[in-house]
């Protein structure tokens, strides 16, 4: 059996509280750290050591991150022996590449409204975190998220660039959800293919797959690790 270790983006560990019960029913453990993304003095190697102290002498890592943890994962990647590495969702940075330059780096702000356009929505409405992220997640799931809170991501982290000149030496698989709409399918396998030179797999859903697709989620995670790991 595996570690698991999951990562989340600009939320907290809540993010993975569907999907840790159902890795450790199949028998792994899940370490799920929350990121200090709260705190206006942590960069990405405070985030990252965050994530190392949480897994302390664990084996068998299979590291996920999601969104915005693509930037901390491949960090931890470099300093434990991680057999894989999983990006849900990912916004995939480039060395030196801040967050905040990733978007008109990558075109996402064009591609989200196409994408907006091409659905039926209004490009120009004000930012909705329903319509954007919890489109596709259930009600009760919602009401949780929502009951626990969502913590503020502190705006100093998008200015901090990443800090590694090339991606670590772990196989890394990436995965997508077909109704992402922060990040179009289309805008995804692009960036996927341009970075990494990875195809990535697509499955149903929006943007925050562990929230919504759980099950599905935890399946491609297990054939990933099969696949890799026998």
């Amino acid at each position: 059996m595996s570690t698991y270790v999951l990562i989340h983006g600009a939320s907290d560990a809540f993010y993975w509280h569907r999907v840790a019960p159902l890795l450790a029913d199949r028998g792994h453990d899940v370490v799920a750290p929350d990121l200090p993304i709260s705190d206006d003095n942590a960069g990405f190697a405070d985030y990252a050591d965050t994530v190392v102290d949480a897994v302390g002498h664990a084996s068998d890592l299979i590291v996920v991150g999601q969104s915005m943890g693509a930037y901390t994962a491949p960090i931890v990647c470099q300093r434990l022996p991680v057999e894989l590495l999983v990006l849900v969702a990912p916004m995939i940075p480039a060395p030196g590449e801040t967050p905040a330059d990733f978007w008109e780096n990558t075109g996402q702000p064009q591609a989200q409204r196409e994408a907006d356009e091409r659905e039926g929505r209004d490009p120009d409405a004000a930012f909705d975190v329903a319509t954007t992220f919890l489109h596709d997640v259930p009600e009760e799931t919602v009401a949780r998220v929502l009951d626990n809170g969502i913590p503020g991501q502190s705006e100093n982290i998008f200015t901090q660039p990443w800090p590694l000149e090339t991606w670590p030496d772990v196989p890394t698989r990436v995965l997508v959800g077909r109704d992402d709409r922060l990040f179009p399918l289309d805008f995804a396998r692009r960036v996927a293919k341009e970075r990494l030179g990875i195809t990535p797999d697509e499955m149903p859903g929006g943007h925050l797959l562990a929230l919504g697709h759980p099950d599905a989620l935890v399946d491609w995670l297990e054939s990933y690790r099969a696949q890799q790991l026998g």
